[in-house]
């Protein structure tokens, strides 16, 4: 065949390991409960004889298993991609489906197989298949993929995602067959039987469809067909003559075949444009062929127009309407086509018919019912009465039924036709043609049936093709296509056909397995024949009868003869055996048929032989033998070892194609020969076989021939060809030379090259010759210039060279390059290319000084050799390049191999960035520093991009040099495992630049970045701040978990989750937090002592107990609403287990005895409901433990729901503090709804102000109208009055004022407005509690309009101020307005208020509500309007407590004028109060003390919402300066207390200690713990549950959510605060007269976490760090900067200007709040972990506080003692790197064996303390390296100069930073004294030994061959180290030098530098004058 490029016909390579394949998943059915499984059992007998060998075993086994059994099963089977592992395991996954049942299992080589997934559906599986499908992401236009299983049913499709969902699709119409493709499914609609021939020929329907998410409706796809003529004519895929036979995602095409031409064409699938979709939609209904638009019912309506044209579409009668079977399928030994016949399951029709105006996933029918009909065979045609779009197709009786028969779809049609137009499905798919099959008529004596198998492979020079199976024509068509210049399309180019019966590709090696018709087993790459495959234990087919199958052939072109033995491809099984005329099957154009067989061979059974391939995977793939018996097997990779594969890489890039083809075929079979070479002799054979192609005679050679007596070769080199017997011949020759014996001789030569004729050109006569070897013109070692690669050497070599190149910068492949420099020498030598020997000789000058014969090139013959333009005189050389770049000199681009020389592409940038300082290096200016290789085989359009790719985004804004360095190499996927091979001296910059980027990183940097430059805590920061955003994870993953409690007493108090390791850091001295624990507990009885007096009966003593546990319980009523707040988010609930809610316990043990005391004994009266609040409140303090970022579902909540309806209470609060963090916007509707209806008043409180505060200022409409319908006013007049609750009213206009807070919403303010004084009304109603539901609408009102101020948009008519005003100071009553007149229209019977205003009602809520209206706005005269009255009259008319509201409102309107001093509270109070009073004025003075309390009370309240957690000492000392004078005057109960009544009193102490709290929220403060504490134990007396409310809020505030959160004073926190801490606390516990309880917790909303926790990114703990914390400047104070020691709480962001962690102990972090605050908010949020990494040589603040203890501390006093003083044994304290560790352990220790080396020791010492106070451990290798480089160098030991090289740019970079000043002197690593000692060493050494050896020297640069001794070593490090470009040739120009000047002025072209220039002035001007003159040269100078 002309097309095949290159064949080599008798080779053969094996096949490694064989195994037998059984699908996992039939093993596991077996085993699986299911009906199938049950036939499998009956079965049993048969399936064990499935793999015997008799021969009545397998045709009984044939029998008795039915093809259909059989044929149920198929899978499927891919590279494993589930899941990233991190061990790299290649591992195989299977899909297999049988019956019902689909297992989708995952094995490797190494593990094995298990079930990763087993799906059971109700139905038979049809098909199983995965598919990607593309979820688009909001916001964004990116994409996440999901992997899913799709199980393919007659009536649907079930999707099954990875990651747990699972989706049931409906089918609208019956499918053949599913396609996965790179936008989801493609199905092919099955074509009934009569489609083709009876549709008229205008209105086919589409038979083709998408389906892009399970959720999206089924589409039909469109498509554009090829050719210009019919321009942009889309239309949809209706043609049911094309079926689908492949589609692929990656390119994304599909392959269909046309049965009526028998063609093949390739479409591209894409997306549908946008005018595509529109022109598709508007197509007009043509009579033509284009498919009518899909107007009305879908595709229905054209369909109908006509109802004569219904016996078109065929019944489900139909045979041959089984479901279809994918050709994947193990159909039976027959052709792929036999599925349609065996399945016609009759009653098989369309079951789930979505209704017409259903959206596909709603059937109108459930499944299961449909299901169950349709296998009923009397039901075979159904009538749904909403038949689908598409079933009309499918409903009518018989394919040649009259309409007049028509059964019941008839009426079905009938009303379809009457449905009026419905919108027409858009498409989302279109497939464009790109390449279709020639019809050509003569040449195929038959149509070609459809492809069996189609698939893409590519070949080793990276040629893509795409190739389909004939299996008619047994010829596999490859059709070869490329990506055009845009890559926007494929090109389809030539075909090529190859005669094959099966063919399966090798994704991984590039290759394809290809099954000929003789049952052998052929290797192509692409099209290229590159050997046969032997399978070790399957017997050769020559033995079987099939050996060969002719191609059309007459018999007599099959004998044998010699002459056309070469053309035709027989495989001997020896070379004497003539095949048996008898072995060919002849036969004009026989086909393969089993049953054949078994009749006339029956004896054939005995050889099973390979009957087809399948299921490849990698570079396995699976054998069928005839016996049914399944074989596994693996093809050989091209090469194991990394140099050869990158030879070959390099080699493929530079030749053009044929040429590589040529190589890399024939280097795949040498190395792949059966019993080939090992790994380890895989170079040797390289080179030989590289050599030889190119025409070396590597007998000849010594250095080759002595690689064969190491590797013998197998004798498949020497190809042996049948060739007429005309008496002896070389290949008889070759034959012994290849025999095993000879083998055994141990020497094997090679065969010479195989030109293009294929004649073998071995070795010549000269054999015989004795002398040869000795004599260097001998013809034997000229190169023969026949050979392939000849013409190319030049080009090879210099590749070769740049690989070099690379594996030089590589620690790792280094060693590789030493031998690659052997085959480079050899090379150079014969291009007599003198520069790149001296070259290779420096690297290795022991090596190549061994290397002296060269080859002759003919001059004649040098013309055929392509010099490439790029192959320069002076060797490229990557060291020096580097080198002259620290030097700053000038430098050409640098040659390299894009995608091969990775790593010198990156070193060179990075030093063009980072040396040169170029900040366009790496993008714009590239082309300066490199230089691209152009290949021979193709031009790079786009360089593909490099081996790594990396999610870092590369910007470079105003950034540092290093950090540009940095970012980019990370873009590159550059990664510390990299930098640690790049030798030392090459990395030193980077290094620098890391160190000097880990100094002062950037807080955003990603997490790749913060890997790199070694700060684990960033790495750690990054990888949550990722976490986070990609779902809402579930904690913090850190070890905070609370610990586990094992005694019951400690689970129940419902504070056992504060977080110990946090609270012990902040509060480490003490146990406060226990305290206050012990304090709010009230899940344990209290302790009630009452002294026995003698004279107290015992009754009445039981009584007095009972009295006195009567108070107690008021203090433990009102603990819950305090342990809310100090519990606040601990708690992460398990899903699974209901929230632990610890009960309220009201009972108490009586001392001494212990007896217990209950209020329920019935001696004393207890007031009923007592306990209904209380229990609310321990509902919402359990409800607020449960953490925002938890998993809470609607289902959980629900969950919760308590059995017992005494706990209603707690479930409501459980719901309300849902929803104050966030979690009820979960629940669904549906169970809100379920709960309101309930009608219990609690749950509906707790629920309407818990979603309200979960929908916080979003103007929800579902939840306005949830709560409108509890509130009057918000109806319409006419509505039907609502019986709700007075407490739920009040809940609810609250709730208003939540969800429409700071919206200024209009129409809510007016009713707001109206509803603070609404009347009471006639019967009753609105009469108790009035002045709670008036307080509530002034609050919510103020809400509303929050911070609006003046600027009320659109609310000037309402006069909403002067309206608050009047309800402030009251006035006449104005008439109501708008809609609720109606309302109010008979006054109350029961409350007499005439007209006037009842100010005691309205009064407190108009005066907050203009408070928050104007909070904030500074607006004075509103202010002033809330001053207190300066007249003793008018003072008496005012409540003492409005005094206190108007004065808190005036304050937080002037809130800038606030001042945390005594001075500013005392000013509040009127001057006529202040002054002294003349007695004779009538003052009373009873006024005029409670006026001042209140008033100083309402300041003091002011203060604390001003600094609110901002723990300001001012404030507090201020603050507790007024509670200790209210304390004092409560301790005299002289005439002061008696004047202001203790009640009043007692409330202004409560206000400023909840003000104190405020302020010093979250800090767990002492001195207001211990006031707190103080109120905590009066219990008697006055002390109500308002009182103990109000001190335990100030308890639970103090110590906020166990210190983690503190207060906010943005608009909104204020707003909540004034909600919840209103200075009217209930007098008992069911009192909600003037404020309703519920609303005490809202102070939650103004909580935020503030706390930052370090912890140590090593041991995971929680630790003390210090941190600065810089101001930004305000009109109160300068920008300022003060100094915390975390864990701690820091101030409220928007103040901040930075937070930086501050060194010494860790490394410093700075995070900078001026640009944004995102980054530390998601930090504080998710429980404000800051990771936090320790400097080496640093311990913790807890072990060492004062920081003496630390490494550094020894050396403050003088420097050297440092080193003395460090003993390698404590290093462990100070460095948790594990290899530091180790390396003090056994490095620097001293051991018995080490006594003499000392020195040695102190070195190793001196280093490592270097590295770890310079906190730049990763150092020490270097410095090793350095020390070991300098030593053997001293010793004279090298055998490479590669250490000197590392060595000279070490010294080279800290040259070039030493000469840009001290100032830069601190930013190099090596900063000790170290590096100049090794520098001066490595001085002495060379220049003693110069001293000695000039004459060497000397010779050298005359050119003279060199000696073999240790001085060409020595000679090489000089010139190495001193860098002196190679002389050989500038020798003349320098040897006439007769003085230092005339020898520097010759010599400045050579650039050596001047001080290495000195060095060899002795030897340069002896030469000419003689040593003497210069003996007094100061050499040590330089």
């Amino acid at each position: 065949m002309s097309e095949v490029v290159y064949e080599e016909t008798a080779t053969m390579i094996a096949a490694g390991e064989l195994q037998s394949f059984v699908p996992f998943g039939r093993d596991h059915c077996r085993n699986h409960p299911n009906a199938f499984n049950l036939q499998l059992r009956e079965l049993q007998p048969a399936s064990e004889l499935w793999s015997s060998d008799g021969a009545a075993g397998l045709v009984g086994s044939l029998q008795e298993v039915s093809l259909q059994e059989r044929e149920r099963e198929c899978w499927q089977l891919r590279k494993g991609c589930v899941g990233v592992r991190e061990e790299h395991v290649e591992f195989e996954e299977e899909l297999y489906a049988a019956g019902n049942v689909v297992v989708w299992s995952q094995g490797s080589r190494t593990h094995g197989s298990n079930v990763y997934k087993a799906f059971t559906v109700d139905s038979p599986v049809q098909q199983a298949l995965w598919c990607n499908f593309a979820v688009p992401q909001n916001k964004k236009d990116e994409e996440e993929v999901e992997q899913t299983v799709c199980i393919v049913q007659s009536s649907c499709v079930n999707v099954h995602t990875v990651t747990g969902k699972d989706f049931i699709s409906p089918l609208p119409f019956q499918v053949l067959n599913v396609w996965a493709t790179k936008f989801g499914l493609l199905l092919e609609r099955k074509n009934t039987a009569t489609d083709g021939q009876l549709c008229p020929p205008g209105e086919p329907l589409p038979t083709m469809f998408s389906m892009l998410h399970p959720l999206d409706e089924i589409a039909p796809v469109v498509c554009k067909p090829a050719g210009q003529f019919e321009g942009s004519h889309v239309q949809y895929v209706s043609d049911p003559t094309m079926k689908i036979v492949f589609s692929c995602c990656q390119p994304s095409i599909v392959v269909s075949y046309d049965t009526v031409q028998g063609t093949h064409s390739v479409w591209a699938l894409r997306k549908v444009t946008q005018d595509e979709r529109s022109t598709v939609l508007r197509c007009p209904p043509e009579p033509v062929g284009t498919p009518l638009g899909l107007m009305a019912s879908g595709f229905l309506t054209s369909h109908l127009r006509n109802i004569s044209r219904l016996d078109s579409s065929c019944g489900s009668g139909a045979p041959g309407l089984g479901p279809g079977v994918g050709t994947s399928c193990a159909v039976g030994p027959g052709s792929p086509l036999h599925y349609s016949a065996l399945h016609s399951h009759q009653n098989r029709i369309i079951t789930s018919s979505p209704g017409i105006n259903s959206r596909v996933h709603s059937p109108s029918i459930s499944n299961m019912a449909a299901l169950s009909r349709a296998h009923s065979p009397g039901m075979a045609a159904p009538s749904f009465s909403g038949a689908a779009r598409f079933n009309t197709s499918f409903h009518s009786p018989s394919p040649r039924g009259h309409h007049g028969l028509l059964p019941s779809p008839n009426s079905t049609i009938n009303e379809t036709m009457l449905m009026p137009e419905m919108e027409p499905i858009v498409p989302d798919l279109c497939i464009d043609q790109l390449w279709s099959e020639t019809v050509t008529a003569g040449c195929h004596r038959e149509m070609s049936s459809q492809a069996s198998k189609v698939f893409l492979t590519s070949d080793l020079c990276e040629s893509n093709y795409l190739c389909f199976l004939v299996e008619s024509h047994q010829q596999l068509r490859c059709v070869k296509f490329i990506e055009s210049n845009d890559t926007s399309q494929l090109i389809f180019a030539s075909v090529t056909t190859i005669p094959a019966k099966d063919a399966e590709p090798l994704q991984n090696i590039d290759a394809m397995l290809v099954l000929e018709a003789c049952g052998s087993l052929v290797l192509y790459t692409g099209i290229t024949r590159v050997s046969k495959v032997f399978v070790p234990g399957l017997l050769s087919p020559t033995f079987s009868l099939t050996n060969h199958l002719p191609h059309l052939s007459t018999p007599m072109e099959n004998v044998s003869t010699p002459a056309n033995a070469g053309s035709r491809h027989l495989q001997r099984l020896d070379e004497a055996a003539m095949p048996s005329p008898v072995s060919e099957l002849r036969g004009p154009n026989m086909k393969h048929h089993e049953a054949s067989f078994l009749e006339d061979y029956s004896f054939h059974q005995a050889t099973p032989y390979i009957h087809a391939l399948r299921d490849p995977v990698c570079n396995r793939v699976t054998l069928e033998l005839s016996s049914g018996l399944m074989l596994r097997i693996s093809i050989p990779e091209i090469a194991t070892s990394e140099l050869v594969r990158k030879c070959l890489q390099a080699i493929r890039f530079i030749l053009p194609k044929e040429a590589a083809m040529k190589v890399l075929v024939k280097w795949y079979n040498i190395y792949n020969a059966p019993g080939g070479p090992s790994a380890h002799t895989e170079w040797n054979l390289f080179v030989t076989c590289f050599m030889t192609l190119m025409g070396y005679n590597t007998e000849r050679l010594t250095w080759t021939r002595n690689l064969h007596f190491e590797v013998p070769l197998s004798p498949v080199i020497a190809a042996k060809k049948a060739r007429p017997s005309d008496g002896g011949s070389d290949e008889d020759w070759d034959y012994l030379l290849g025999s095993h014996y000879h083998r055994q001789m141990n020497f094997q030569p090679v065969c010479g090259p195989v030109d293009s004729s294929g004649s073998n050109t071995t070795i010549t006569t000269d054999l015989e010759d004795p002398s040869f070897a000795s004599s260097p013109s001998c013809p034997s070692l000229r190169l023969d210039s026949s050979a392939p690669l000849f013409p190319h050497i030049p080009a090879l070599f210099y590749v070769l060279h740049l690989l070099y190149q690379e594996l030089q910068l590589d620690e790792l492949q280094r060693g590789r390059a030493s031998s690659l420099v052997c085959l480079l020498q050899q090379l150079a030598r014969d291009l007599q290319l003198e520069e790149y020997v001296d070259l290779y000789w420096r690297d290795y000058p022991s090596l190549i000084s061994d290397f002296t014969e060269s080859c002759l090139i003919d001059q004649a013959l040098i013309g055929q050799m392509q010099r490439p333009s790029f192959l320069r005189a002076d060797p490229p050389c990557v060291f020096s390049w580097l080198s002259s770049c620290l030097r700053g000199e000038e430098i050409p681009p640098f040659p390299y191999l894009p995608s091969i020389c990775w790593r010198t592409r990156l070193l060179v940038l990075s030093y063009a960035l980072y040396i040169i300082g170029d900040e366009n290096a790496t993008s714009t200016d590239v082309s300066k520093y490199l230089v691209k290789l152009s290949a021979g085989q193709k031009s790079y359009v786009s360089e593909p991009h490099y081996r790594r790719q990396s999610s870092v985004k590369v910007k470079f804004s105003g950034e540092s040099l290093p950090e540009q360095l940095v970012v980019w190499l990370t873009s590159e996927g550059f990664t510390l495992k990299d930098l640690d091979s790049v030798p030392f001296g090459v990395a030193l910059p980077i290094r620098e630049a890391i160190y000097r980027c880990r100094e002062q990183p950037c807080s955003d940097w990603s997490e790749e970045v913060c890997l790199l430059i070694g700060r684990q805590d960033l790495t750690k920061q990054a990888h949550k701040m990722t976490l986070a955003k990609s779902k809402a994870s579930v904690g913090s993953g850190l070890s905070l978990e609370p610990p586990a409690t094992t005694e019951a007493d400690e689970e129940e108090d419902g504070m056992s989750d504060i977080i110990q390791e946090v609270t012990g850091l902040i509060w480490s001295q003490d146990l406060r937090v226990q305290e206050v624990r012990r304090l709010l507990q009230s899940s344990r009885p209290v302790r009630v002592s009452v002294v026995h007096l003698p004279e107290v009966s015992d009754h009445e003593y039981i009584e007095e107990k009972e009295n006195k546990l009567l108070q107690l319980c008021q203090r433990t009523m009102a603990l819950p609403v305090g342990r809310g707040l100090f519990t606040l988010f601990s708690y992460h609930p398990v899903p699974t287990e209901p929230l632990p809610v610890p009960k309220l316990n009201l009972t108490g043990r009586g001392p001494p005895r212990n007896t217990m005391v209950d209020l329920n004994s019935g001696n004393i009266d207890v007031p009923p409901n007592m306990t209904s609040w209380p229990s609310f409140h321990n509902g919402v303090a359990a409800g607020l433990k449960i953490a925002p970022a938890s998993q809470v579902d609607s289902a959980w909540i629900a969950y919760n729901k308590p059995k017992s309806p005494e706990l209603a209470n707690e479930y409501a609060g459980f719901l309300m503090a849902l929803g104050l963090n966030g979690h009820l916007t979960k629940l669904a509707t549906l169970n809100i709804h379920d709960y309101l209806t309930k009608g219990h008043e609690m749950t509906s409180i707790g629920l309407l102000l818990g979603v309200s505060s979960a929908k916080l200022g979003t103007m929800d409409m579902s939840i306005t109208r949830l709560l409108s319908i509890h509130i009057p006013a918000l109806l319409p007049p006419t509505s039907t009055e609502l019986d709700v609750p007075h407490n739920v009213q009040v809940a609810a206009v609250i709730g208003i004022g939540l969800v429409y807070q700071g919206t200024g919403h209009r129409h809510n303010a007016e009713v707001l407005l109206s509803e603070i004084g609404r009347p009471p009304g006639p019967e009753m109603e609105y009469c108790t509690d009035r002045e709670s539901y008036s307080l509530a609408a002034g609050l919510a009102l103020g809400m509303v309009c929050l911070g609006h101020g003046s600027n009320l948009i659109g609310m000037t008519d309402l006069n909403v101020p002067e309206q608050l005003y009047q309800y402030m100071v009251g006035g006449h009553r104005r008439a109501q307005a708008g809609a609720n007149r109606e309302r109010h229209k008979s006054p109350s019977y029961q409350i007499k208020e005439g007209d006037t205003i009842n100010v005691d009602v309205t009064c407190p809520g108009a005066t907050l509500a203009l408070a928050m209206i104007y909070l904030k706005t500074n607006n004075r005269s509103i202010a002033d309007w809330l001053k207190p009255p300066d007249t003793w009259f008018l003072l008496d008319f005012i409540k003492p407590e409005f005094l206190l509201l108007r004065t808190l409102a005036r304050c937080i309107i002037m809130w800038d004028e606030i001042l945390p001093n005594t001075e500013w509270v005392k000013s509040n109070i009127p001057q006529i109060m202040r002054g002294t009073f003349d007695p004779s004025e009538d003052i009373n003075m009873e006024t005029m003390a409670q006026a001042q309390d209140y008033i100083t009370a309402g300041a003091c309240m002011a203060l604390g919402l001003r600094f609110a957690g901002s723990a300001n000492s001012d404030a507090f000392d201020c603050l507790y300066e007024f509670a200790r004078t209210f304390m004092k005057i409560m301790s005299f109960s002289g005439a002061a207390a008696v004047q202001t009544g203790y009640y009043n009193l007692q409330t202004g102490l409560s206000m400023i200690l909840l003000a104190m709290s405020m302020v010093m929220s979250g800090t767990g403060n002492l001195k207001v713990l211990q006031l707190c504490r103080f109120f905590h134990k009066r219990t008697g007396g006055e002390m109500n549950y308002g009182f103990h409310m109000a001190h335990h809020m100030a308890l639970g505030l103090l110590f906020l959510g166990g210190g983690r959160y503190t207060l906010s004073t943005s608009n909104s926190a204020i707003a909540a605060l004034l909600c919840a801490l209103y200075p009217h606390f209930p007098a008992h516990s069911t009192d909600n007269r003037y404020h309703l309880q519920a609303l005490r917790h809202l102070a939650v909303l103004a909580a935020e976490p503030r706390l930052l926790v370090p912890v140590d990114v090593d041991s995971l703990k929680p630790c003390y760090a210090l941190l600065e914390v810089t101001y930004k400047e305000t009109k109160w104070y300068d920008e300022t900067t003060v100094e915390l020691m975390a864990p701690t709480m820091l101030p409220e962001l928007h103040l901040l200007k930075r937070v930086k962690v501050k060194g010494p102990r860790y490394w410093e972090l700075s995070v900078d709040l001026s640009k944004e605050t995102q980054h530390l908010k998601s930090i504080l949020s998710r429980d404000g972990v800051l990771y936090v990494k320790l400097r080496a040589g640093q311990l913790p603040y807890k072990d060492d506080p004062q920081g003496w203890k630390s490494l550094l501390a020894s050396t403050v006093n003088h420097r050297s003692s440092g080193v003395r003083a460090f003993k390698p044994e404590a290093i462990s304290t100070f460095t948790s790197e594990p290899a530091l560790v180790s390396f003090a352990e056994f490095f620097c220790k001293t051991s018995e064996g080490m006594k003499h080396r000392e020195d040695t020791l102190v070195l190793f010492s001196a280093m490592l303390y270097e590295c770890v106070t310079q906190e730049c451990p990763e150092m020490l290798p270097t410095y090793i390296a350095i020390e070991q480089a300098v030593g053997a160098l001293c010793r004279g030991d090298l055998l490479q100069t590669f250490s000197l090289w590392q060595m000279r740019l070490v010294v080279e970079l800290w040259d070039s930073r030493v000469l840009r000043g001290p100032a830069n002197h601190h930013d190099a690593l090596l900063t000790s004294e170290f590096l100049p000692v090794m520098k001066n060493m490595v001085d002495v050494a060379l220049d003693s030994w110069l001293k000695d050896n000039s004459s060497v020297l000397r010779s050298y640069m005359r050119g003279e061959a060199l000696s073999k001794n240790a001085q060409s070593v020595m000679l090489a490090c000089f010139l190495v180290y001193r860098s002196i470009p190679c002389l050989r040739n500038t020798h003349t120009q320098l040897e006439g030098c007769t003085s230092v000047g005339d020898l520097l002025s010759r010599s400045s072209q050579l650039g050596i530098p001047l001080r290495d220039l000195l060095r060899l002035v002795p030897v340069l001007l002896g030469s000419a004058v003689g040593p003497q003159t210069l003996s007094g040269f100061p050499l040590q100078a330089y």
